[in-house]
């Protein structure tokens, strides 16, 4: 599955091509619980099509109720006039001009009339017809793998597209909105057997662009994931070649210290915001003291390395151990801090005495 915010670009940059009215929601302010955070984006066409959430869904359906014609009906008078065949149904239709922002959940009743959070609010800022250029001119770059930075003006509704170096929250001001859109999330998995099939499906749905490495034609050969990227190239060349940023992660399935140590290698020299590998807590403290022994690796970088992997779920089948490696993994890339006892060499150690 594409990143979330690529798929909100691509429906709404196809609706304008297309000629159809569409609108741009972002989440622009937060107070309290909210169900979607800063930054959040939201598509929706004149015919009631959406792509993308700001909430759970009510406030989705309130915009589509003032700004689309999926919800037009049909007044009295216009009944009236059905006979002499000149009835039309009254919609709603989106607004022409600049940004607006609209608030939700300000008093407890509206908040629980959209189903926000208790104390919740949010606001929107809602722009219409974003020119389809601009928007596919935001698409190609994201495509190439770069940041990019989209300001707009809240004054008129001119875009600008500005190139920058490194991830920021959004912002805004009295005359702007900047929003910062990167690429996809990557993920390199060395080693092509079954527990990378489970791994690079639940990636998949994460958003993550998902590529697998296996020099080994026995397991390389049976792979089946559909939408990931397999390559056949040694995994040190292939963790050289993936170059991590810090929007990657890499992890080493394989069991092989062969194939493991020499891209796990690479991949601690690299910005990389995981690296880990699956393995025993014995494997993989025999993993980290042979790196050390025998490579020119820091400390700092050896504790960077992940292992054994995952988050403890008591987890026993492939599905399951892969279920928590995702999970490790999200609560990284989401600056979550990772509680001691949920750590599986933590946990295991605790169980085993």
């Amino acid at each position: 599955m594409e990143n979330i915010d690529v798929m909100v670009l691509r429906a709404i940059a196809k609706w304008r091509s297309s000629g159809q009215r569409a609108l741009l929601a972002t989440v622009i302010r937060t107070w309290g619980s909210s169900p979607r955070p800063v930054g959040s984006i939201m598509a929706l066409c004149e015919t009631g099509a959406v792509v993308g959430s700001v909430s759970g869904g009510c406030i989705e359906d309130d915009l589509i109720d003032r700004y689309t014609k999926a919800y037009a009906v049909i007044t009295p008078s216009a009944a009236t006039s059905k006979l002499s065949g000149l009835t039309k149904p009254l919609a709603n239709e989106l607004p022409i001009g600049p940004p607006i922002s609209v608030k939700y959940g300000i008093t407890a009743d509206e908040a629980h009339r959209f189903g926000l959070p208790c104390g919740g609010t949010l606001e929107l800022l809602l722009e219409f017809d974003p020119q389809a250029s601009s928007l596919q001119d935001l698409i190609h770059v994201l495509e190439q793998g770069h940041l990019i930075q989209r300001r707009v003006s809240l004054k008129s509704g001119e875009v600008r597209l500005l190139p920058c170096e490194s991830p920021a929250e959004l912002s805004v001001d009295e005359e702007h909105l900047t929003n910062t859109f990167g690429p996809e999330y990557r993920m390199l998995l060395i080693g092509a057997g079954q527990m990378a099939e489970y791994l690079a499906t639940m990636a998949k749905f994460n958003g993550f662009a998902v590529t697998v490495c296996d020099p080994r034609d026995e397991y390389s050969a049976a792979w089946s994931v559909p939408g990931v990227s397999l390559s056949k190239a040694m995994p040190d060349d292939m963790v050289k070649n993936f170059k991590p940023d810090r929007r990657s992660c890499v992890i080493a399935l394989s069991h092989d210290p062969k194939l493991d140590d020499l891209a796990l290698l690479e991949a601690l020299n690299s910005e990389a915001f995981y690296v880990g590998a699956i393995g025993s807590r014995r494997n993989n403290l025999a993993r980290k003291d042979r790196l050390l022994e025998h490579f020119d690796v820091s400390a700092e970088n050896i504790a960077r390395l992940k292992g054994p992997i995952g988050l403890y779920i008591g987890s026993k089948t492939p599905a399951e151990i892969a279920v928590s490696i995702m999970a490790e993994v999200l609560a990284v890339k989401n600056d979550v801090p990772i509680a001691k006892e949920h750590e599986v060499m933590h946990a295991k150690n605790i169980r085993a005495h």
